[in-house]
């Protein structure tokens, strides 16, 4: 029996739904080793993205995922399904993409990898699809991990972004869910 798209995708968001008790690792302090009960139905190593949890898990199968706290996009900007990783960056240069420059004029037109100011943050993870990424993000812009706030890509906190680019490679699956 074929399940559609639509079936499978609400499938992965209740997955999402059983998640239960944070278990942070010994000696860490980082939300990135915070290892979650999940049952979803996608292979270990899978990234699932929940926009209505604001989380994305690192699917370890057995029925545990790391769980990290992310800001996903904001209202019209959201979407849903299936992506890959394509590419892998450390201090990413970042060139504002047309519709964030559109709405903030001010900003540079390109801001060098390392800088302070580089909303791309530590690492990035470029996906297959419309300009987006995972990524880290500038000590000014921490505040907003947890809310809707991007124009498309998953923003996290840099010292979770660098343990996930440890632990995925290029060609890895991503799901979002709504």
């Amino acid at each position: 029996m074929s399940i559609s798209f639509r079936q499978r995708i609400s499938s992965l968001a209740a997955g999402a739904a059983l998640v239960c008790g944070l278990l942070a690792m010994p000696g860490t302090g980082s939300a990135a080793h915070n290892v979650v009960a999940y049952n979803a139905q996608v292979q270990p190593g899978t990234v699932v993205i929940s926009a209505r949890q604001r989380s994305l898990f690192l699917v370890l199968g057995d029925g545990a995922a790391i769980r990290y706290p992310v800001a996903v996009p904001k209202a019209g900007k959201e979407w849903s399904g299936y992506a890959h990783i394509d590419g892998k960056y450390v201090n990413p240069d970042w060139v504002p993409p047309a519709v964030v420059k559109q709405d903030h004029p001010e900003l540079p037109n390109f801001i060098h990898g390392g800088s302070p100011h580089n909303p791309m943050g530590v690492r990035a993870l470029t996906l297959d699809r419309n300009q987006a990424a995972i990524h880290g993000t500038t000590a000014k812009m921490r505040a907003s991990v947890g809310t809707a706030a991007s124009y498309g890509c998953i923003r996290m906190l840099n010292e979770d972004v660098v343990d996930l680019y440890e632990r995925v490679s290029v060609g890895t699956t991503v799901v979002m869910t709504p």
